[in-house]
């Protein structure tokens, strides 16, 4: 089954790094970062799940729970841990999928036929506390997520959530965004209330309203 952006993300049960756990109940009222691993005691996933656990305070402060997945045992996972928190100086903070009979990989899509049978790819969702699936992002087993976009989606994500804006492309933190053409341009100052660009009738910029 395809997944598309809206779609509730698919329920489960499973046992992790941190014992059985109900995937909706786990998200909660949280923003959620769900990506698969091809497999345990791999060199590119062993870096990214050490990144994960850095980026632990960041998640926090955007109400974001990570959560990894990989079709190997609990064990396994929980071995090759002590790898990663050896090799990238750090502790992983987050639960682990044992996915062993590929039930969740095939539920969220994440194996591929034309690229390995049996692994996954590196699959990335982001789900909103609504259950619903906000951003997917697939990338191949030879190439490593760049989390900092991962963080930078998040921040957009949930700007436009609360207000009618749209983030420009390369969007950072910080930077204007755009008016939704929805808004008539008399209606922005009501608004937006820190100002407004026209630079063309259906281009109008405002600072980051959450700031």
């Amino acid at each position: 089954m395809s997944l598309r952006l809206g779609d509730e993300a698919p329920n489960f049960k499973a046992q992790t790094t941190i014992g059985e756990i109900d995937f909706h109940d786990y998200i909660k009222d949280s923003w959620v970062v769900f990506f698969s691993h091809p497999s345990d005691y791999t060199p590119v996933c062993t870096t990214e799940l050490g990144r994960t656990a850095k980026l632990k305070s960041e998640f926090d402060k955007r109400g974001v729970k990570a959560i990894a997945l990989s079709v190997d045992n609990v064990n396994d996972h929980l071995n090759w841990i002590k790898d990663i928190n050896e090799t990238q100086q750090t502790e992983v903070n987050f639960p682990v999928i044992a996915d062993e009979d590929h039930h969740i990989s095939e539920l969220y899509d994440m194996i591929h036929p034309n690229a390995s049978v049996t692994a996954t790819v590196r699959s990335v969702f982001i789900i909103g506390p609504d259950k619903k699936i906000k951003l997917t992002l697939t990338y191949p087993a030879s190439t490593g997520r760049n989390f900092d976009e991962i963080l930078r989606v998040i921040d957009s994500l949930q700007l436009t959530a609360d207000y009618q804006v749209a983030t420009p492309a390369d969007w950072k933190h910080g930077e204007d965004v755009i008016v939704v053409p929805a808004i008539k341009t008399e209606d922005i100052p009501a608004k937006f209330p820190k100002g407004f660009k026209e630079i063309k009738p259906y281009l109008r910029t405002t600072p980051q309203p959450n700031l």
